[in-house]
């Protein structure tokens, strides 16, 4: 974070740099918004040249990359600005080499002045600032890849209107609420077995009734006579 906000400052004073250096002489008291862009690829002459197409235009443009690169943590943007400003700077430096023979750096106004010094000061503190920055970081980048994968969850039964019946979330039929009241259902009691007393549930021999002598023979397994022998 400290480095992006850091990187940022740089790369918008860089671009504030190569905005303000056409307003200032460049060569034997001559400033840069004096030169056409298109002197940069047809050769240096003394034919004065409006602000909206002297080399000020890809200035301002890397400017307004500069900006782009700031507000979307772009390193690369910031980085290709900052070769705009470098190469245009470099190209005029060639051009003017050629028109006037070679390039002299004086003191008293003569030859390079501190407009080229502003616009290469712009660039470098440029490519500084994409180097000073982080960017958006393979962790964001990881981050918002594993979001993406993941489902959103959804819920698997939605609640019904108020306004209609109460629906029983495994079927979603529509029916009475199964809880209508806030207290807890009875307890069934425990099944035990049959009634030992319910002839309709007894599969063993009834017991003799009190008060009576029962048969002794076994009504299930009567007894049988011995085999003669």
């Amino acid at each position: 974070m400290i480095r992006n906000i850091l990187g940022s400052l740089v790369a918008l004073a860089g671009a504030a740099s190569a905005v303000l250096s056409p307003f200032r002489d460049w060569y034997d008291g001559r400033a840069g918004q004096d030169y056409r862009v298109r002197d940069l690829f047809e050769g240096v002459t003394a034919t004065e040249s409006g602000v909206l197409v002297s080399i000020l235009l890809p200035f301002l443009f890397a400017a307004l990359l500069v900006i782009a690169g700031v507000v979307l943590r772009s390193r690369i943007a910031v980085a290709l600005a900052g070769l705009v400003v470098l190469g245009f700077t470099i190209l005029w430096m060639v051009r003017q080499g050629q028109a006037a023979g070679s390039l002299t750096v004086g003191g008293d106004g003569a030859g390079l002045q501190v407009g080229v010094v502003n616009a290469l000061a712009g660039g470098v503190l440029m490519l500084i600032g994409a180097l000073l920055m982080r960017g958006r970081g393979r962790g964001a980048a990881r981050a918002r890849a594993r979001r993406e994968r993941e489902p959103e969850p959804v819920e698997p039964y939605g609640a019904p209107p108020a306004d209609q019946v109460d629906m029983w979330p495994p079927t979603q039929e529509p029916g009475m609420s199964t809880h209508t009241s806030p207290w807890p259902e009875p307890e069934v009691d425990p099944y035990t077995g049959p009634d030992p007393h319910d002839p309709r549930t007894r599969s063993y021999p009834q017991a003799p009734p009190p008060g009576r002598a029962g048969d002794p023979r076994d009504p299930v397994h009567p007894p049988q006579r011995p085999p003669e022998g």
